[in-house]
């Protein structure tokens, strides 16, 4: 279908969607869906929870954030499981500032754009839908009508709780327009919608002695003045401040600390109270979700000022940390690349990973223990298997520092050094070690870093950079035993048929003589040793083997080169060490003869076809092993 149809049909559904109706047919409708009264808080945990929920390594995973937030969902289940479940159960800490705190770029602003871009989808659904008195800028509460002393029966009647008062415009509307007639009151769906300013407000501090309360609260519309008299009449005000708009919806407060004090005072009441002060009306109630977010420096400077022990007092700070897995660090940097103009750049395999593996390094805290070091916790925490290490080892890492995660390089920076590579570069094609020369030169004007951090940092290329090394001999070794497909498969046949003669301890017969011979034990160990597999426990591991094959025949398969993991790789590791030499003369000689050239272009075009590589990164990679087997 095309946008415009796509247009078409979203406006149908909106039509379609509509509903006005009295206060009294309301009722009737409440009485059938008494979820259309859940709160602010209620509607936005609904919404989380509607999108379904998966348990993943021990922690709930909310579907609602995981297809843009990767490698947060210890922090995104805290604060589900902390904040917005109690807040929709009436709890206590509705009542509060929903700070989230962490460095730059880590996900703040992406958790609060969710919510609001969420609240928007969610409203046209009947579970999420929100019905207002109809005319009113701050699309009150049609429940607010009822008097507070009926309030209790109401409840008895529908099972609902009413909180907050009718606004002093609404109050004079009931007057006015419907002669104090509660159940004539005109009510309408409406539908949350940020650029059309309902149910979705937004502060950004600016200068304060420019920045007026207005923008918070609303203003008197003094044009009006002569008509109606009095700067006390509701009719004289507009109700058009963020907190006015955000009512029945999300208020989100941006570097909520770099505000002047005079606009954080009116928090102090709409947490607490659910009302706030505008004009000279009483105290204006307002449901709303206010969420702020903030950096740690500035935190930490708010919490060290007394004066701020109020506002302090009425914050649910959850810390919102950089990701700390390998995995979901290239998952990042791959979406960060779709949204942009990069992502008709070729970009070598291996070379997010790479990069991720520096980045987290950066943001790793040195354990206390002695029998662990930096790389083998990335690898525990990015869910590989360290010999000698354990799940409860990985939370107990976890444990040391909860602060982990709140410093280090941020995905920005990378993301600049990623457009710096390619721009040096003048082609469509960069690999690892493009990128992590462009980092090398980053850290020198990056803004935030200590002369003893760079040194950190790039003793942490470094260690990437002999990541790199190991992978990209892995990758060529791959794409040379690819092409030697027949020698490996004869190779594992005939390791194979010694290891069955070995564990059955019988003997195998020469294909030439037909003399009797024992197992090749000098063959079967060259095989093991190449994926460490000890004198101790190679018994073991032919057992393994034979229980393998044994399992395949009862099921009619036939045992082949691609059964076992671990025995590929001891092949292509073995016939990898077995073609060293001829590799190492094919990838560094500079004037390759006739049966050279064809080896390279055979590679060339595994590396291709297979493993994802474009011409210029398959050259660049044979260059670099040929290069890294020479030294």
């Amino acid at each position: 279908m095309s946008i415009l149809g796509k247009i078409e049909d979203h406006r149908k559904e909106e039509e379609s969607l509509r509903w006005e109706g009295t206060f009294k047919e309301y009722l009737e409708l409440l009485k059938e869906k008494p979820y259309l009264a859940q709160s602010a808080h209620s509607r936005i945990y609904q919404m989380i929870k509607n999108e379904g929920v998966e348990e993943k390594d021990g922690h709930k995973e909310y579907k609602f954030f995981s297809h843009e937030l990767f490698g947060l969902e210890e922090a995104l289940e805290r604060l589900v499981e902390e904040y917005f479940h109690p807040a929709a159960e009436r709890l206590d800490v509705r009542k509060r500032i929903l700070l989230l705190m962490g460095p730059v770029s880590g996900g703040k602003s992406t958790i609060v754009s969710l919510l609001k871009q969420g609240l928007e989808r969610f409203s046209y659904t009947d579970y999420g839908a929100v019905y207002a008195i109809k005319g009113c800028p701050m699309h009150e509460d049609p429940l607010h009508l009822i008097p507070q002393h009926l309030r209790e029966d109401f409840y008895e009647e529908y099972g609902v709780r009413i909180e907050g008062n009718l606004s002093p415009l609404n109050m004079m509307r009931l007057e006015r327009e419907y002669g104090g007639r509660i159940e004539d009151v005109m009510v309408e769906r409406v539908f949350i919608s940020e650029n059309k300013r309902k149910g979705i407000g937004t502060f950004s501090p600016s200068d304060p002695k420019s920045q007026d309360i207005a923008d918070l609260t609303g203003s008197i519309d003094f044009s009006t003045i002569a008509e109606y008299g009095s700067e006390s009449d509701p009719r004289a005000y507009r109700f058009d401040g963020e907190l006015n708009v955000a009512n029945r919806g999300l208020m989100e407060f941006q570097e909520i600390l770099k505000c002047d004090e005079k606009f954080l005072w009116h928090l102090l009441s709409l947490t607490q109270e659910g009302n706030f002060k505008a004009g000279r009306f009483a105290l204006i109630s307002a449901d709303e979700l206010i969420i702020a977010h903030t950096n740690e420096s500035e935190y930490r400077s708010f919490i060290a000022n007394k004066k701020n022990e109020a506002l302090h007092s009425r914050m649910i700070v959850m810390p919102v940390p950089y990701n700390l897995k390998v995995s979901d660090e290239e998952r990042i940097y791959q979406k960060m690349i779709r949204e942009s103009n990069m992502k008709d750049v070729h970009i070598a395999p291996h070379t997010l990973k790479i990069t991720a593996i520096f980045s987290i390094l950066t943001r790793l805290k040195d354990s206390k223990r002695q029998d662990i070091d930096l790389l083998k916790k990335l690898h525990l925490y990015d869910g590989q298997n360290v010999e000698g290490f354990s799940e409860v080892d990985v939370e107990e890492f976890k444990k040391e520092f909860p602060e982990e995660g709140m410093d280090g390089i941020d995905p920005r920076f990378i993301m600049n050094r990623i457009s710096s590579a390619i721009i040096k570069k003048e082609t469509n094609s960069i690999n690892a070690l493009d990128v992590l020369r462009a980092l090398k030169e980053g850290l020198d004007h990056h803004p935030s870093i200590t002369k003893e951090d760079r040194e950190r940092y790039l003793s942490f290329i470094s260690v990437a950079r002999k990541e790199y090394d190991v992978i990209a001999k892995n990758e060529v070794q791959k794409a040379f035993v690819y092409s030697y497909e027949e020698s490996a498969k004869t190779l594992m046949d005939n390791y194979l048929d010694n290891v069955e003669a070995y564990c059955n301890k019988t003997k195998l017969r020469d294909p030439l003589t037909g003399d009797e011979m024992s197992p090749d034990e000098k063959l079967m160990r060259s095989i093991e040793e190449q994926i460490g597999v000890s004198e101790n426990a190679k018994k073991a591991f032919r057992e393994e083997i034979l229980i393998r094959i044994s399992a395949y025949a009862r099921k009619g398969k036939r045992f082949d080169y691609q059964s076992h993991e671990r025995l590929r790789e001891a092949i292509q590791k073995k016939l990898f060490a077995d073609l060293k030499d001829v590799v190492k003369i094919t990838t560094s000689t500079k004037t390759p003869d006739e049966q050279q050239l064809k080896k390279i272009n055979e590679v060339i075009a595994t590396l291709i076809d297979e493993y994802g590589y474009d011409t210029t990164s398959a050259n660049e990679l044979l260059r670099y092993v040929g290069s890294l087997l020479n030294r």
